[in-house]
């Protein structure tokens, strides 16, 4: 079994969402048309979206490329999400991220230190004196790693509750996730070293636990904790991250080159002490928690022991899924949706001095779409400067449009207003909420 790259975390920095509206620009400014009312507009109505690129990394886990034509009905497409517990009342925020060198600094001491033991256990193992020596260190390092994941998973259940109750920020739980990710990933590694030390020990094969291990460590990373760790390395530039944690969960979401990206965990799904679990069990599971993303392609399986990591690669993504043994439920979800295709989304318009402002809302961490066109000739409006604010607070700049009259952000949980700027003309979507999110079928 073959393990991800390993990738050097560094600490994250957390900086308020800067860009409020000038006084020039404000609700108080005699140029500014505050809608009537938003107006719901047909859904099956076309409007034009682009991506709009962040960064200039590679894609995050890229899908393969959709094989012959679809058979879904692209109008009745929706793409079911692992969200906090339904009776849970979660902690949201959203937050920019951005890079900051002292504290990558400070961290890449930490990961050097976790690959030196990595180097350290290998040559224990390459320099044992004799044959059953070397059986012996190579399955005392496996017990280590069995250890540490054990360990793991508590220090990441904390680090969920104790943001969750308030007791932790936005940047340090971020912080300690992707600490979290890249350790994972660090005995991901050392596993492989094991694995390979193990072959080519005479009278001695890989044990069957290195490979459900490797699966295990899989759930500690995510695509919005490798883009976090990307904008903090300088790789990207600074990226909006929506948070989510309940004590017993937590739901990171992004928006980066073109694409909405979403993770979730949930602790209350996993039984960790549960029995084995079958690959055409954990696709059944799938299948049926996201009967239309299943319906697109069929899914791969890889996995042992009481985890399987199914993975759905279609025309309009990527869906992957952890699934417990114990409970024969999905308990990890990863997403890839391309903003083009996102079909989750209900629209609000409005109109006013000399713009048509179309709102594409979704649910609570989802994409929110802002379409601004010149209202006389129905040309996009680019380079206009727009701007959200959420539950009465003040205005904070989102972006300015691209060339097709577009900025995305992503959906608070509470009711939020929309603000085009182009001075002297304003224009408000006032007391947009988000729709509800579609759940999974056996979570709903």
């Amino acid at each position: 079994m073959r393990a991800l790259p390993v990738v050097v975390a560094v600490l994250l920095l957390v900086v308020p969402v800067a860009g409020a509206i000038s006084p020039a620009a404000g609700s108080e400014s005699p140029a500014v048309v505050q809608a009537s009312g938003p107006v719901a507009v047909d859904s099956a109505d076309p409007v034009v979206v682009d991506p709009v690129a962040v960064g200039s990394a590679d894609p995050i886990a890229p899908s393969r490329p959709q094989t012959g034509p679809s058979q879904i009905d692209r109008a009745n497409l929706t793409f079911r999400t692992l969200s906090a517990p339904a009776d849970a009342d979660p902690r949201v925020s959203s937050a920019l991220r951005g890079a900051n060198l002292g504290p990558a600094l400070s961290f890449s001491v930490d990961d050097a230190d976790a690959a030196a033991e990595t180097a350290a256990v290998v040559d224990r193992i390459e320099n044992a004196e004799t044959n059953t020596e070397r059986q012996r260190l190579i399955l005392a390092a496996l017990s280590q790693v069995e250890r540490d994941e054990v360990s793991l998973s508590s220090r990441q259940s904390d680090v969920f509750s104790a943001h969750a109750s308030g007791n932790l920020s936005d940047r340090e739980l971020l912080n300690e996730l992707v600490r979290i990710s890249a350790t994972a990933r660090e005995y991901d590694h050392r596993l492989e070293e094991i694995d390979a030390l193990s072959e080519e020990t005479d009278g001695f094969s890989s044990p069957t636990r290195l490979d459900e291990l490797q699966v295990a460590l899989q759930v500690y990373e995510g695509p919005v904790r490798d883009l976090a760790l990307s904008t903090a390395r300088g790789e990207r530039s600074a990226t909006e991250i929506h948070v989510e944690s309940t004590a017993s969960s937590v739901t990171l979401a992004a928006i980066v080159d073109g694409e909405y990206v979403r993770e979730t965990f949930r602790y209350d799904r996993w039984d960790r002490g549960g029995g084995p679990i079958s690959n055409d069990r954990a696709i059944e599971v799938t299948t049926e928690s996201y009967p239309e993303t299943a319906a697109l392609r069929q899914p791969d399986a890889f996995g042992a022991g009481a985890v399987q990591r199914i993975t759905i690669p279609h025309e309009y993504g990527l869906l992957r899924t952890f699934v417990s043994g114990g409970t024969e439920r999905v308990f990890v979800e990863h997403q890839r949706i391309d903003l083009d295709d996102f079909p989750d989304t209900e629209r609000v318009a409005a109109t006013g001095d000399g713009f048509n402002v179309t709102v594409e809302r979704s649910y609570v961490g989802g994409p929110v779409t802002v379409t601004v066109l010149d209202e006389e000739t129905g040309e996009p409006a680019p380079d206009v400067t727009v701007t959200k604010s959420v539950g009465g607070g003040d205005s904070r700049a989102i972006g300015n449009t691209n060339d097709d009259g577009v900025v995305r952000t992503l959906s608070p949980a509470e009711s939020y207003r929309i603000t085009v700027v182009d001075e002297p003309r304003v224009v408000v979507v006032d007391g947009l909420r988000p729709i509800p999110t579609p759940r999974l079928v056996d979570d709903e």
